[in-house]
């Protein structure tokens, strides 16, 4: 049970941090002006719920069959990819601009489908591959899932409130250096491991 609550908790946090100033934040900020709110955080769990179960399948996969020291040393390369990815910043393309502007059906289908072909191959699904690969794959799977949710909400709540002027470039920032520190944790740990 405990390795449940760690991977749940550490999936959490690394993809809620992953999750700020990311194109999801935007998309959900851009279907909460069109639509009410519980259906656009009800699209977005469903979908995200399903990509990331993909993608601890994936991760349990390689976890189980490559050693875990380089496996650690590959994460660490990873989430230093995903804080000079973070860095960069990330914007919503006019393709996607438009899917939230023309979605006119049933909200959480339009939400959920939206977010579900925008998660794949994002930092967070690759994120959440790598955790898997190191944790239990439920624990995982729900910290994952709900840090996404919860980074989505809370742009929706910020965004409301304060409009579209967000401190984006302090968020970036700010994901990105704990994205390093992550990496340098994780690649501390694969040096204690291989040696």
């Amino acid at each position: 049970m405990d390795a449940v609550l760690v991977g749940t908790t550490l999936s959490f946090w690394v993809i809620f941090v992953a999750e700020l100033g990311d194109k999801s934040q935007l998309m959900a900020l851009t279907f909460a002006t069109r639509f009410k709110v519980w259906p656009v955080l009800i699209g977005i769990t469903l979908a995200t719920a399903v990509v990331h179960l993909a993608s601890v399948g994936i991760g349990f996969g390689l976890g189980a069959a490559l050693p875990t020291g380089w496996i650690a040393l590959v994460a660490a390369l990873a989430f230093i990819g995903f804080g000079f990815w973070t860095l960069r910043g990330d914007t919503l393309t006019d393709e996607e601009k438009s899917k939230a502007q023309r979605a006119t059906k049933s909200a959480i289908i339009a939400v959920g489908t939206a977010f579900f072909l925008a998660e794949l191959g994002d930092k967070t699904m690759l994120a959440t591959i790598t955790l898997a690969t190191d944790h239990g794959w439920f624990g995982v799977w729900v910290g994952s899932t709900l840090g996404m949710v919860a980074a989505d909400a809370l742009a929706i709540v910020v965004g409301r409130a304060l409009g579209r002027n967000l401190p984006e470039k302090a968020i970036r920032y700010g994901a990105s250096a704990l994205f390093f520190l992550f990496g340098i944790w994780l690649a501390i740990d694969a040096v204690r491991r291989l040696t």
